[in-house]
């Protein structure tokens, strides 16, 4: 892609009435993001001294600072690396209506980790394939991501290095190691051409900027600015997603290599298990002491876990959570209640929340309620499109993949009761005055869709569990035996992960 590029230099007399009119154009079309809720991320890479911070402060003078941020991209702090490498960038998410640009991104990100060494060629593959993934699933949810790589020529960045470095006022931006690099161009040339290539998607494509002449840099950048997003504003209204147009042959998408583990219909599971009262107490203890075991080598290993709670209403999800976290050192683990989300979630893609929850690593996250809202309440609700719904499983098993990649053991509950267990908890809450906060008029609402709510989840489970993260139905008639599955569960996946 580099070596299609051709250097050129337009004339300031020619293209500068041009730019001037794209210029003004921005601080409208920016406004026009802002009424049509777009989000925009725009990542500036490209060689060092390649002029990608004083391009951006071009860029951004035509803009309200009210609606943007600005990010320069560093090799991530020890806070960061206990996160999944992609975490820190989901975390940066701009909310419907505003700008997101970056200085470098996770493409820098990751030619910078191979050639490193921070990352092997696996590692480095397995980086292309969540680029894609990641980019897909924020075009596909209405985000506009426009990437542009700022190539210069050996020559060029001999002679750019060279001026920073004799003036005082901007050596401190050049090192060794930039004129090192400059002096193996051609090796980083290769990289850049190896890394460009498989991440130019039809969801995100690449713009090679020619950045010799930086007057012909600014115009470039600005025509492809303001013409995406002339192209996603018109989309949007139009009630489609925009397709940037391709400058160069598009990567062939990756195919889903998700393998699903079967697992039987709700109706299908015998709800007669239960435990006596002598047999709840001694296994209680025998696997909470388990799982406190298994919690400190956890730590020491730094190896996550993921907990998630779904279930029916009044199914136990409180009560299985309590014996699951008494049992851990409570500096080791945080427990998140998922309700609906608050407005600066919902102006993001909608696993941001999750991602933004995530414990280091060596800890636990428990989630009560989970990602799964999405391909339940959602589409039954009329909250969520059922055609977006439906690309959710997807990204769902892209989430859970993206955490066992991070070295995460990812259990799934799903709590069963049947209807008339259900209604009995219901009238009990109804009943006792300590509980009434327990139920609403929504949770009788939910009751009378209680056909179609077994047909999502049963669908739910056939088609998010996998290999890596399958679902636990846990017979849920009796709380005692619920609980006891639960902890058995959860302390041998763990087990199974440590090799135990």
């Amino acid at each position: 892609m580099l070596d299609m590029v051709e250097q050129k230099k337009l004339k300031k007399s020619e293209a500068g009435e041009e730019l001037t009119t794209m210029q003004t154009k921005l601080i409208d079309l920016a406004n026009a993001v802002k009424a049509a809720k777009i989000p925009v991320i725009i990542t500036i890479d490209g060689w060092a001294a390649a002029g990608k911070g004083s391009q951006i402060a071009k860029l951004i003078k035509y803009m309200d600072p009210r609606f943007y941020n600005v990010e320069p991209i560093r090799i991530p702090n020890e806070q960061e690396k206990r996160k999944p490498w992609m975490h820190r960038y989901w975390m940066k998410l701009p909310k419907q209506g505003e700008f997101l640009i970056l200085d470098g991104s996770w493409f820098s990100d990751t030619v910078k980790s191979y050639m490193h060494g921070s990352i092997d060629k696996d590692g480095y593959k397995r980086r292309i394939r969540d680029i894609n993934t990641f980019e897909r699933q924020l075009r596909d949810d209405g985000y506009l991501i426009i990437k542009l790589f700022l190539h210069i020529t050996q020559k060029e960045q001999k002679k750019r290095l060279d001026g920073l470095a004799s003036d005082e006022f901007t050596r401190w931006r050049v090192d060794a190691h930039d004129f090192e690099n400059n002096k193996h161009y051609d090796k980083i040339f290769r990289r850049y051409e190896k890394t460009l290539a498989p991440t130019n998607t039809e969801a995100a494509p690449w713009h090679i900027i020619p950045a010799n002449d930086k007057f012909t840099a600014q115009f470039e950048i600005m025509r492809i600015v303001t013409e995406s997003i002339e192209g996603a504003c018109a989309a949007k209204e139009k009630g489609t997603l925009y397709k940037m147009p391709q400058e160069f042959p598009a990567a062939q998408p990756e195919s889903d290599d998700t393998v699903l583990v079967k697992r039987k219909k709700l109706a299908e599971i015998d709800m007669n298990k239960s435990l006596t009262e002598e047999q709840y107490r001694r296994r209680l203890k025998k696997y909470q002491d388990r799982l406190f075991e298994l919690q400190n080598i956890c730590y020491q290993r730094k190896i996550p876990v993921i907990v998630a709670y779904e279930g029916w209403d009044a199914g136990g999800k409180g009560g299985n959570i309590k014996r699951v976290a008494s049992a851990l050192d409570p500096r080791g683990y945080e427990v998140k209640p998922i309700a609906a989300p608050e407005p600066s979630e919902l102006a993001r893609h909608y696993l941001w929340r999750f991602w933004t929850r995530l414990e280091n690593d060596g800890h636990f996250t428990i989630f009560d309620r989970t990602w799964y809202g999405r391909v339940m309440v959602e589409p039954i609700e009329k909250i969520t499109p059922q055609e977006r719904a439906n690309m959710a499983y997807r990204e769902i098993n892209e989430f859970e993949r993206w955490l066992t990649d991070w070295g995460a053991v990812v259990i799934k509950f799903w709590i069963n009761i049947d209807k008339d267990e259900q209604y009995r908890r219901f009238k009990e809450r109804e009943n006792t005055p300590s509980k009434q906060w327990k139920i609403t008029d929504e949770d009788w609402r939910n009751r009378e869709k209680w056909d179609e709510y077994e047909k999502a989840v049963d669908r739910m489970i056939k088609l998010t569990s996998t290999d890596i993260a399958p679902w636990t139905v846990i017979e849920g008639n009796d709380k005692k035996y619920a609980r006891i599955k639960a902890l058995k569960t959860i302390c041998e996946r763990i087990e199974e992960r440590l090799g135990l």
